[in-house]
């Protein structure tokens, strides 16, 4: 299959950029101060233990949660601008939101009408994704009765329906088997090729380490360490290459460790006592 061009909004400088960009819930510091500079075309790994604030990061990013405080753009809109935003960005959530009441080809029709995609180019965008992704026989079944897997891959057709020149995948390979989750990760390629941003959050390193240009590990709201997957796996003082799960492993551990050390100078609200609507800040 030939590599897909999207129609990229002509924009100067990087994709996404934030600035001091910092979310509280409550006495909670979900996010803080977090600067990100991320050019187009590029594959950004998003990695972080449960509670570090990846998710929160991506919602402020899509409109979806306000941030306290700081900056941020993507494509050069600020993410306060909820109606310029959305055509130029697609967010996968872990969890796609799906109507199941409607059938898969529906949904998707509804999706295309939303940002305004022409009736004919949709309906051939549709056929195709649904076709490389092994739907095109349940296209039209309720979306009631899908997998997990397959609800999935109606998520994220949904999310490069429109072409947008800035994606957001979180875990997008979550619940696949084997050979989707490589039609994923051929499909992210072949975006990242046709200069379309992808900000991809998974747990799955190898996914990252496979996809990623550079890597960015948050801890407790802090990015604590950032770069291409190779030069983080050599960071070590031995200079040994190492995985980067083991570079994932040992940054966690060294910012906990600091953590745990200053427990009594830390602010009220870093501590693991979270509420459910807290914990959603991952």
């Amino acid at each position: 299959m030939s590599t897909i061009v999207p129609d990229t909004r002509r924009h100067d400088g990087p994709a996404i950029e934030t600035e001091e960009l910092t979310k509280r819930f409550g006495d909670v510091l979900a996010v803080d101060g977090l600067d990100l500079s991320i050019d187009q075309g590029e594959v950004y790994g998003f990695l972080g233990p449960n509670g570090s604030g990846k998710t929160t990061t991506m919602r402020m990013l899509t409109t979806l949660t306000r941030p306290t405080s700081g900056d941020a753009r993507v494509m050069g809109v600020d993410v306060t601008d909820r109606r310029e935003l959305i055509s130029v960005v697609g967010y996968l959530p872990e969890e796609p939101p799906l109507f199941d009441e409607l059938t898969a080809r529906e949904q998707l029709r509804h999706v295309a009408a939303l940002h305004d995609v022409p009736r004919d180019e949709a309906g051939e965008r549709i056929d195709r994704y649904l076709d490389r992704f092994d739907l095109a026989n349940e296209a039209d079944r309720r979306l009631e009765g899908f997998s997990t897997g397959m609800r999935k891959k109606v998520g994220l057709i949904a999310t490069v329906l429109h072409e947008p020149p800035v994606l957001f995948l979180d875990e997008p390979t979550s619940g696949l088997d084997p050979r989707a989750a490589r039609t994923v990760k051929d499909l992210i390629a072949e975006l990242a090729d046709g200069e379309t941003t992808v900000f991809l959050s998974t747990h799955i390193l190898p996914v990252v380490d496979e996809l990623a240009d550079r890597v960015g590990v948050l801890y407790r709201g802090d990015l604590v360490a950032e770069g291409a997957p190779e030069r983080l796996k050599h960071r070590a003082e031995s200079g040994a290459e190492q995985s980067l799960e083991d570079v994932f492993l040992s940054v966690t551990t060294d910012h906990a460790a600091e953590a745990s050390a200053g427990r009594d100078d830390r602010p009220e609200g870093r501590s693991g006592d979270q509420s459910a609507e807290e914990l959603d800040a991952r």
